[in-house]
């Protein structure tokens, strides 16, 4: 549990895989998040555009915009001092040109105070991805299943199940690698495929739904608190109830303040200048 420890940095994470220490990684939101992120003892923090259905509502990640994303990197930002915080590039940010691509992702390491960012894909964004390493922006890669592409995958979330799309994602992995990616997401791929990956490159693979072989593994924090709402997916484990939490405290305040409980004399304050007070007092003119 240490706040205050040694920065973590984008070097960090490859000497912690060949010194074989696993890496934490927690997807967060906001301010409070990060700082209970970094107090016990997280590793990197990755603001996902995860948000758009984990915090605001909408459907899959989507409708989540470069100043949503920007709001909320800066949030967690302002609440970590150790921690490595990366940010996702959300739908349209980099898909479109190399310009636009090496543009936003400056923005999320001079606006908001990311130290690096994550985008979905490989060879398909070659271009991007080279441009925006070559400007000095970390660039976390992320394979297997990924959200921005939910309707080209239709409902099957696992990747990588026939031997034909595991070597696809396998030439993938060492893509990203060999164009300078520090790290590597795979999502929901099978544990075998992942276990492959992982020793095939130098740099870490973070896992999320790909079994226990990766160098790392990441979760969404409102996931692993039980904050969520909906079907829990399979690879999620669930650490705490924040959610019965939330809702009991939540109902004994609205039992309170019907029965008159809340507040009391311990949650008041008094005037300095009476005790008492009417309004006939309050109409008079002076």
């Amino acid at each position: 549990m240490d706040e205050e420890g040694k920065p973590v940095y984008v070097t960090d994470l490859a000497a912690m895989k060949r010194a074989g220490r696993r890496i934490v990684v927690v997807t967060a939101y906001d301010t409070p998040s990060a700082r209970c992120a970094e107090v016990a003892g997280v590793d990197v923090v990755l603001v996902g555009d995860s948000v758009g259905n984990v915090v605001l509502g909408h459907a899959n990640t989507l409708a989540v915009t470069m100043e949503a994303m920007l709001h909320h990197v800066g949030a967690v930002a302002r609440g970590l001092k150790r921690c490595l915080l990366v940010a996702d590039m959300p739908f349209l940010s980099y898909q479109t040109d190399v310009a636009t691509a090496v543009r936003n992702a400056g923005r999320f390491l001079q606006e908001a105070g990311a130290q690096a960012v994550k985008l979905e894909g490989g060879q398909a964004f070659r271009g991007q991805l080279e441009a925006i390493i070559a400007a000095g922006i970390p660039v976390m890669g992320h394979l297997g299943y990924t959200p921005q592409s939910v309707h080209a995958f239709g409902s099957e979330r696992v990747r990588g199940r026939s031997l034909e799309e595991a070597r696809g994602l396998y030439r993938e992995a060492k893509f990203l690698e060999q164009v300078g990616c520090f790290s590597l997401v795979l999502e929901c791929v099978p544990a075998e495929l992942a276990r492959v990956v992982t020793e095939a490159v130098a740099i870490p693979t973070i896992g999320i739904g790909s079994g226990p072989h990766c160098d790392g593994q990441v979760l969404v924090l409102h996931d692993l608190l039980g904050w969520s709402f909906g079907p829990r997916f399979k690879f999620v484990k669930e650490y705490g109830n924040v959610r019965g939490a939330v809702t009991g405290a939540l109902g004994e305040y609205c039992r309170e303040v019907r029965e008159g409980a809340f507040p009391t004399e311990e949650h008041s304050f008094h005037a300095r200048e009476y005790e008492r007070l009417t309004r006939e007092e309050l109409e008079e003119t002076g």
